[in-house]
């Protein structure tokens, strides 16, 4: 059983309890119990892994945070990579990845890094990497999309030039549809940068009508869900 499928278990274990009464000074409408949301989110998540897989998407799992650095080398090595261009998080630290990725003598290309002057440009570099990991800023269910806010510590090149990339995504930042995910992120990033929408790997059908992957962008798309504790 994968850890999703535990995941689910577990959350569906924790609703068929009896829920206890709520003390006497207890008012109604206050927040939702804590069981409700992981509900909510679990069930979010399981469309969007669902949908994400329907696209040809590679969907790695819901871990904790700590345990993903260990899941980012795990994939790095399945790809034979020599390189990883890691962005800079959204909610999650991104640090302890490129240490986890160095400690398995991984070449790291840290984005929100100063760059050296005998550096090659970060677009350049970028390119070279094997696998580009990035934080997104939303999730959709209902597509199994990916939304990356392109930033100067997260460039858009991050999520278009290796040829696999690896998009981490916070369980509560999964939205129902298009529209929850666009008023979640506000008008902001759509005025001041590029804001990726992502389902599924690169793909065409201009030539003679043939599904061809990876001539824009990554050939292979991976997702991780992370899970707080």
């Amino acid at each position: 059983m994968s850890a999703f499928h535990k995941l689910i278990a577990r959350v569906r274990t924790a609703l068929e309890r009896p829920v206890e009464s709520a003390p006497p000074h207890h008012e109604a409408g206050g927040m939702a119990p804590p069981h409700a949301e992981a509900a909510r989110r679990a069930e979010l998540a399981s469309a969007f892994a669902r949908e994400f897989a329907a696209v040809r998407g590679e969907f790695l799992g819901i871990h904790a945070p700590e345990e993903i650095p260990a899941k980012v080398v795990e994939l790095a090595r399945s790809l034979n990579a020599l390189a990883v261009a890691v962005g800079a998080g959204v909610t999650l630290d991104f640090e302890p990845i490129g240490r986890a990725l160095e400690a398995a003598r991984m070449a790291v290309v840290r984005t929100n890094a100063k760059k050296r002057d005998d550096a090659p440009p970060l677009r350049e570099r970028i390119a070279q990497a094997d696998l580009g990991v990035v934080e997104a800023d939303a999730a959709i269910a209902s597509t199994g999309t990916l939304a990356v806010v392109g930033t100067p510590a997260s460039p858009a090149s991050l999520t278009l030039t290796p040829p696999a990339n690896l998009i981490i995504f916070h369980a509560d930042r999964v939205h129902a549809d298009l529209a929850a995910a666009i008023a979640a992120l506000g008008p902001e990033p759509f005025v001041k940068n590029r804001v990726a929408m992502i389902t599924g790997p690169s793909r065409t059908a201009d030539i003679e009508k043939m599904i061809v992957l990876g001539v824009h962008g990554p050939r292979r798309l991976f997702a991780i869900a992370a899970w707080p504790r």
